[in-house]
């Protein structure tokens, strides 16, 4: 790529917008997942079996298709192919969504529907690490959780303000789903299809140098080769990302455990009821999107708000504070008997959650070859849905009878292994980037690795 010029503030805004629908997407799935699977007749200790598309597709998806994009040469760029096609079929799988009339089908489309967010998501986090240079990047990466917090805000509160705007909550479609709930999956459609487009539009990628261009050209490109880099990648992981893997299985076992029972916890907690014909059980899910909508609120105004702090204290030491925040607030849920007072703990987890979409990143982004960014990214979301697919399986196991089939245990789960993350996460040594090794797979002198952060 050409040298990264020093951007300003709007123009990384504007590169992020995608990252607006993406997020919008899946705010959605956190939200209206488990309601919309239980609409359709499913039981709560096997409700984590019908969350498995998520992981999987990530699993498979991702990796790949970072690998590819690394290596892709077409007129528009070597990402931009991949933004727009997943956007695209992100939106087909949206509009869809609530449209289901069986629980096989439903759980079809979130295949489908996590394919093409997958498609598009690591070849927009190389995205920055492309565009920005390092001084940029916990600029770069932050703003992408900021417009998580964004963009799974609207998604989160969406029933409600159409509810607020006069739509009735309890008026259902064929198939049982709130139409609520289904004007939401329409708006999110239109979501994500714009905003990719407004950043394409905004934010071209950079040209490549005719060096580097010479070099992809001559890349060997296919399934083989493309496993392969992935395989090399692995073997040369860096130290740093090895040590990350640890604070993300407890940070994402703990926020599946979140999604997949928070509005469940709150139905039996406030409403007495987990029953999903119930008034409870619907004003629980009103509930759950209102406090979702305000903890990634809560992450949108942080994102901006850490940038001075990691800077100063290193994303290390703040991903760290944060997760220990967001475990005390987990645990304090299921202890709340009025609604107001939920919001109090949102806080802690719309820290965390602004922090684990950034800083995780900032770290990484140091201590991985710029040429193999796609690869890695998508190595590193594996990271991440690794543990789904662990808590997937096991959870179901001792649900009845480790947890007492109590969903409120579930989320007291969550704040604990929270915690773990967040003791995880002072182990990690952090490499500078000028430490970073080398493409050809050269390491650099181990008394750099350390960084004080």
């Amino acid at each position: 790529m050409a040298r990264q010029p020093r951007l300003s503030f709007w123009q990384i805004v504007n590169m992020n917008v995608g990252f607006f629908g993406i997020q919008f997407s899946f705010g959605l799935q956190q939200s209206n997942m488990s309601p919309i699977y239980k609409y359709l007749g499913a039981d709560e200790a096997t409700l984590p079996l019908l969350w498995l598309a998520g992981p999987v597709t990530g699993l498979v998806v991702q990796p790949i298709i970072g690998a590819m994009s690394d290596r892709t040469v077409t007129r528009w760029g070597r990402r931009t192919p991949y933004f727009l096609i997943g956007a695209i079929l992100c939106s087909l799988g949206l509009l869809a969504m609530p449209f289901s009339p069986t629980l096989w089908m439903a759980a079809s489309l979130l295949w489908i529907l996590d394919a093409a967010n997958n498609v598009t998501m690591e070849p927009y986090r190389a995205f920055v690490s492309d565009k920005l240079a390092p001084p940029q990047h916990s600029l770069g990466f932050l703003t992408q959780s900021a417009f998580t917090g964004l963009g799974q805000t609207l998604a989160y509160l969406t029933p409600s303000l159409l509810v607020f705007f006069g739509m009735d909550k309890d008026a259902t479609n064929g198939s049982h789903i709130p139409q609520v709930v289904v004007a939401a999956f329409m708006i999110g459609a239109v979501m994500s299809i714009g905003s990719i487009l407004w950043s394409l539009k905004t934010s071209p990628e950079l040209p490549f140098e005719p060096a580097e261009l010479e070099r992809l050209r001559a890349h060997p490109i296919g399934v083989r080769a493309v496993l392969a880099d992935i395989a090399l990648a692995l073997r040369e992981m860096p130290d740093t990302m090895r040590r990350l893997a640890l604070v993300k299985l407890f940070q994402w076992y703990a926020m599946f455990c979140y999604w997949q029972y928070i509005m469940l916890s709150l139905a039996k907690t406030l409403y007495g009821s987990t029953d999903p014909a119930s008034a409870g059980f619907r004003d629980a899910v009103l509930l759950n999107g209102q406090i979702g909508a305000f903890y990634n609120f809560v992450a949108f105004v942080a994102a901006f708000a850490l940038v001075p702090f990691t800077r100063r204290f290193g994303a290390k030491r703040m991903h760290s504070a944060c997760l220990a925040v967001a475990g005390a607030s987990m645990l304090s849920i299921p202890l709340i008997r009025e609604p107001a007072l939920l919001f109090l703990p949102m806080v802690g987890i719309g820290l965390a959650w602004a922090s684990i979409m950034g800083n995780p990143y900032v770290m990484l982004a140091g201590c991985i070859p710029p040429e193999r960014t796609g690869v890695y990214m998508g190595i590193f979301n594996m990271f991440i849905v690794i543990p789904m697919i662990i808590q997937i399986f096991t959870l179901p196991l001792y649900y009845e009878a480790g947890l007492g089939g109590n969903p409120e245990n579930v989320i007291r789960l969550a704040g604990a292994l929270m915690l773990c993350a967040a003791l995880a996460v002072l182990w990690v040594r952090v490499q500078p980037a000028q430490a970073a090794p080398a493409a050809a797979g050269g390491r650099a002198d181990p008394r750099e690795a350390w960084n004080a952060p």
